[in-house]
This record gives structure tokens, sequence and C-alpha cells, in this order.
């Protein structure tokens, strides 16, 4: 049989298929693994035999209070103080084969329970959940298309030397600014190829791919379909694009903004809503023109993506990306085909429209980015929040309607009870100490820029 029908073979939806697969195909190892806070994937590898066997798998709660650089900060809680087990609950959907793995390996997606059943809050899929279940409850599905921008660098040892493009086929080094080039997608095809063939290994369909506008940076476009389903996809294909880069000797980055004086990388979010009985998309009318929930989901979006900004640029690297003047947009305004509002309504027809949040880093949790962004459109339809006037002309010479900075977009979630309300109090309030704790560890490096131009001077 073939590496792809092994593949194939290896998509089962059923824990008695599985058994036998993993028997026939002598798999060695089958790794059990979630997004934590970050969209880091955390978990365990055991042996396929045990994991056929349905012994239950456990991780700590204090997994949920690691910070990016691996501290953990105080919070008063039982469950953290006690370090409680969480039961990993398996989603067999999201099996996919390892593909980059050496022996023959699966990987599967979990979510996470309290021993009495009751999903973990603080757990990003169900945060997602969460807010897919107040859309259900009012007969609506959304259907989203995230875009994905990252950058090729070389290998990066020491962190305090920036980053460089790696080199191409040509023997150069990418210089940037050269956005659609197919030259430029040539010059990396090696991995380019890896990455196709990764990802028809485990089942995930691309759009597109371009050349983004900085040197080595890419954009991948996935398929429109179910939230859930496509943050899964997107937590896979970070980690299969770096296996892809790693194999040719190089790295692959999701930072918002890697390199000075080139632009950021973006996780753009395309959003529409389908009535769940007739499968209609609720932003056109019976005439094909903008719906009343259209407008109000914009303006919900208008409302609270402030308030959501902490999520959508999590790191303080996140803002360097949301700057004035750069590519980015910094406001949230709305406007049609308009690529320097925050809030981009591309052209197309009644079935297909949508709202381009453009607003969102790569850096980010896609299943809290999406869950986020959802949540601030369904406050808008349900409160019933007009937005204001399209915006004409460029969007970067608006007002910065964004929080400037991390501690900023902390204290404006804080104060916004109710996203905290639909995403989870205790999600919230979790994230909110984290994000802090986080900001403050930031505060304590000093950095070259800091002695280049103060050490001799002040």
């Amino acid at each position: 049989m073939s590496e792809q029908d092994f593949y194939i073979a290896m998509r089962s939806n059923s824990q008695e298929e599985l058994k036998q697969l993993i028997k026939h195909y002598q798999i060695d190892e089958v790794e059990c693994v979630v997004p934590d806070t970050h969209g880091v994937v955390r978990g365990k590898a055991m042996p396929a035999s045990r994991f056929a066997d349905l012994q239950p798998t456990f991780l700590p709660f204090s997994i949920f209070f690691q910070s990016i650089t691996g501290k953990y900060f105080d919070y008063d809680s039982d469950d953290y103080a006690t370090e409680t087990d969480l039961r990993l609950v398996s989603d067999l959907s999201t099996l996919r084969a390892l593909p980059w793995a050496r022996h023959p390996s699966l990987m599967v997606i979990h979510d996470l329970h309290y021993q009495n059943g009751d999903p973990v809050s603080l757990a990003p899929r169900n945060v997602l959940k969460r807010v897919l279940h107040y859309y259900a409850e009012q007969g609506w599905k959304p259907i989203v298309a995230p875009e994905l921008e990252f950058y090729l660098t070389e290998r990066n040892l020491d962190p305090n030397i920036p980053l460089k493009p790696p080199i191409g086929r040509s023997g150069r080094q990418s210089v940037g600014r050269q956005a659609f080039s197919m030259m430029a997608i040539d010059e990396y095809e090696i991995i380019i190829e890896d990455i196709y063939k990764f990802a028809e290994a485990q089942g995930l369909e691309i759009n597109t791919i371009i050349q983004e506008g900085g040197p080595a940076q890419l954009e991948i476009n996935l398929m429109h379909g179910d939230p859930l389903q496509l943050a899964d996809h997107v937590f896979i294909f970070k980690r299969l694009i770096r296996e892809a880069a790693m194999r040719r000797d190089c790295y692959a980055t999701f930072m918002a903004k890697p390199m000075e004086h080139q632009p950021g990388s973006a996780m753009h979010i395309h959003q529409s809503v389908v009535d769940l009985k007739t499968g209609m998309n609720i932003f056109s009318n019976e005439k094909g023109k903008p719906s009343e929930l259209f407008n109000f989901f914009i303006g919900g979006q208008q409302a609270y993506l402030g308030a959501a900004t902490c999520i959508m640029a999590p790191y303080v690297n996140s803002f360097r990306r949301l700057m004035p003047g750069d590519a980015a947009p910094i406001n949230l305004e709305w406007s049609t085909d308009n690529r320097s509002a925050g809030l981009r309504v591309p052209r197309s027809s009644p079935d297909a429209r949508r709202v381009e949040n453009r607003i969102a880093g790569m850096d980010t949790n896609p299943y809290l980015a999406i869950a986020a962004s959802l949540a601030t459109g369904y406050l808008g339809m349900t409160r019933k929040i007009r937005p204001d006037a399209e915006f004409k002309g460029n969007a970067h010479d608006a007002n910065y309607g964004l929080p400037r900075g991390l501690q900023e977009a902390v204290v404006a979630f804080d104060e916004c009870d109710e996203l905290q309300e639909i995403l989870g109090k205790q999600f919230s309030n979790v994230y909110k100490a984290l994000k802090a704790f986080e900001f403050e560890e930031y505060m304590e490096v000093v950095s070259p820029w800091e002695r280049e131009h103060l050490l001799l001077t002040v």
C-alpha cells in the first residue's frame, strides 16, 4: 500500500476502526494533544496500543496558568493550587497521521473535561464551542475562512541577532516587497512542496499560496467552513509548516512582527453567518442586498473588537505590527473592498457576503481569535448595534481605533463585561491575569535599543 493510501486509511471516525488500523499498520505512537491558551501544542505521547485500549489520559489544570516563557503565575483557585487532573476526551474527527514522523505515528486533538464530565471553561476549544452554542440558540451557524501569513527565516540560535530570510534556490536571500511574485514563490518551492505534501497527507485543503510583501513571507488561504474545524486546521497547519521548514534547515515563524521595517503577519478572518434551517446567508436579504443583521454584525465588531484586542494581539510584539504608517489596519472602520480598513467587506455575490476581520495577528490562538471575533458580531446582532457610516478613502488616515499596547488592551478587555460574559467569566479572569503577568515579565527585560541609545547618553 502506498504512503498516501496509508494516510487516507488513518482518517478514522470509529474507535473500533482505529484499533484495527493501528494493529494492521503497526502504528508506533499516538500523540494526544490539546491547544493551550497560547495555541501551543501540549499533550502526551503514548504507545499506540495503549491509546487503542482506551486507557484514560490526563493533564494538570496548571497548563492554563503557564506564560509564553514557561513560567507559572499565581492564581487564587483550588484547582490551581492542587493541580487537579483534567480528563482528555478524544475527538476522532481530528485524527491525523504525522507525515514528518520517522515512524508511523498519529495525532488526535482532545477536549478537556473535569472528572465529573463538565467541559473545562479555560480550554480554548471549549471557549469557541461556547460562542458557537450562542449562535445555535439563535438558529445561526457562523462560517469562517482564515488566512495564514508567516515568514521563512534562516535558523536563528541567538535571539539578539535579527532574523534573515533563508537562501532560496537562486542562492540569494529574498529582499521583500515582491507581493504576488511567482518567482518569489519558486525560490522556496522545495519547502512549499513539503507543505502541500504534508497537508494532503493530513486531509487539509489549501485554497491558495501566495508571496506576501515581506522577504520570504508567504500566505496560505484556507477554504471556508465550520469555525471549530477551521480553528483545528490552523492549529495543525502551524505545526505542519514549521516541520516542513525544519526539514529544509530553516524556520517558519508566526510572530506578528518578526523583522523590523517589514510587514507584519496577520491571520485575517473572513466571517459570514447562515440560517441553520435554510442554509441561506443571513447577511443578505431576499433582494440580495445587505441585511439588517449584516449591519448589526459590523456594528458589534466596531463596538467590541477594541475590547477583544488583547486576544487578537496577545503579546507585546503583536502591537509592533499595529503601528501607524504600516500595512496593518489600526482602525475599526468598515469599507467595501478596502484593505486599509480594519473591517473589509469583499466584493461578492449575495450568498457569499461576508466581513473580513483584518485586526488579528498570526500570533493569536486561532480558537480564541475566532471565538472573540464571532462574539463581537453576535453581540452586535442581538443588541442591534448600528455601524458607523462606511469609510471612504484611505482608512490609514483615520484615528487610531485600538489599544496602543498590551497593558492598555488588557484594561479594555477588563472593562467589557458583555464580551467577558459570552467568552466565559472564568476564562476571561484567567486570561486577563495571564496577559498582565506576561507584560510584567517583558518589563523585566532591558532591550538592545535601551543599551544602544541610553547607555552613554542620559
